[in-house]
């Protein structure tokens, strides 16, 4: 027994110990020096994805929320200067537009009568005074309506332009905020509108609609940072290129076309009356809906394709590789294939610039009216502009090109 405990034992284990160290500078220096056989190369491609122009209807329809709000009041100013003498409508009675509200009495200045020399000797006699001569004018209405107002009395003296009462024409409008894309795409001024009142009677068609440009409010002055360029637009449709890419409107879609959206800055009203004999009340809710034009069977690419979107924009065509035998730009090159960097052709040009006309657009896609042939492919984001963002992404990509 002693001799496995002191000699055994310590054998097997010098052994067991042997075989571990021998494995470990196996696996260290001899296994570690083979050379493994390589797998497939990574196949990843960064590449600017492509689209066809092709052919669709484009809708011009823009919706809004809108609000049910009372015409104002408007004011009844007095034509003459001189005394109320006369009221014809007291607050609270209805009034015809340009039927008389008061009536003012002017005092005509006249000469004196000059009497006739007096002879020698005798004193001069005073010229005599002459009757006062009136003239009396009866103030309209300026609209048919209730009078809410009246503040005169009779005998008051009132000048010419003083606001004497208001009348309230107890008529209403729809009225809703636009943005600067929203603004552009109205430019060919709708004559109607569909309006959906929230809780209250059928939707009805809505006439004379009009588009009111935030800046005139604030005069000729207020054109300036504060109202934005989307304003500016309305007034110089000729530089609507350069306004499209720098208005102010949120651009959620790269290349400088702007799609509408519901938080965007404000830069224009778009309202209409409310035909008479419907049922509505100050406050109500509304969907206003507005339809501009429709295009059938045009020629049509994204509006991210397209660095401006009205009238006129610049699209970035697709190229081929160098040494692909398709000739066309584009013309051999898949929808979602390369258009950038290296190919396997060969390295490919820098995308070319085309001028194109543009017509109508629904948000989303644009209406080509001249420029680009139907299955020509285009870049479907403008180089440079900001991607769409993805998953797990805090800031949008850069589309290159």
């Amino acid at each position: 027994m002693n001799v496995f405990r002191r000699v055994v034992l310590p054998v097997a284990w010098l052994l067991v110990f042997a075989v571990i160290a021998v494995a470990l500078v196996k696996m260290a220096f001899i296994d570690g020096l083979k050379p493994e056989d390589s797998g497939p190369a990574p196949m990843a491609q960064v590449q600017t994805p492509v689209v066809a122009a092709a052919r669709a209807t484009v809708t011009n329809t823009v919706q809004l929320k809108a609000t049910v709000q009372n015409d104002p009041a408007q004011s009844v100013r007095s034509t003459a200067a001189g005394t109320v003498v006369y009221i014809y409508r007291e607050a609270g009675t209805t009034v015809a537009k340009g039927e008389p509200v008061i009536q003012v009495r002017s005092e005509q200045p006249r000469e004196p009568v000059v009497p006739a020399e007096s002879g020698e000797g005798e004193e001069p006699a005073e010229a005599a005074p002459q009757e006062p001569v009136y003239t009396y004018t009866d103030v309209p209405a300026p609209a048919s309506g209730k009078v809410s107002e009246l503040g005169v009395l009779i005998d008051q003296q009132v000048t010419v332009g003083e606001a004497v009462g208001k009348v309230d024409p107890g008529t209403y409008t729809v009225s809703g905020q636009i943005n600067a894309a929203q603004q552009f795409r109205l430019l060919g001024k709708p004559a109607s509108a569909e309006i959906a009142l929230t809780g209250g009677p059928a939707p009805f068609s809505c006439p004379e609609v009009t588009v009111k440009n935030n800046a005139s409010d604030a005069g000729a002055s207020g054109g300036g940072a504060g109202t934005g360029g989307g304003a500016a637009g309305m007034a110089a449709p000729g530089a609507a290129l350069q306004l499209a890419a720098a208005a102010p409107a949120a651009v959620a879609i790269p290349g400088g076309g702007e799609a509408p959206q519901d938080n965007g800055p404000a830069t224009g009203t778009l309202s209409c009356a409310v035909p008479s004999g419907t049922e509505v009340f100050a406050g109500l809710g509304a969907t206003m809906t507005v339809t501009a034009g429709e295009a059938k069977n045009v020629i049509t690419v994204p509006l991210s394709a397209v660095k401006g979107s009205v009238k006129e924009g610049i699209v970035w065509m697709a190229s081929a590789p160098a040494g692909d035998a398709g000739g066309a730009p584009g013309a051999g090159a898949p929808a979602d294939g390369p258009a950038g960097g290296e190919a396997a052709g060969g390295p490919v040009p820098e995308p070319e610039q085309r001028r194109v006309k543009l017509g109508l657009s629904d948000g989303t896609k644009v209406e080509v009216v001249s420029g680009l042939a139907e299955g020509e492919q285009v870049l479907e984001f403008v180089p440079g502009a900001a991607g769409p963002a993805m998953p797990g992404q805090g800031a949008p990509a850069m589309m290159g090109g």
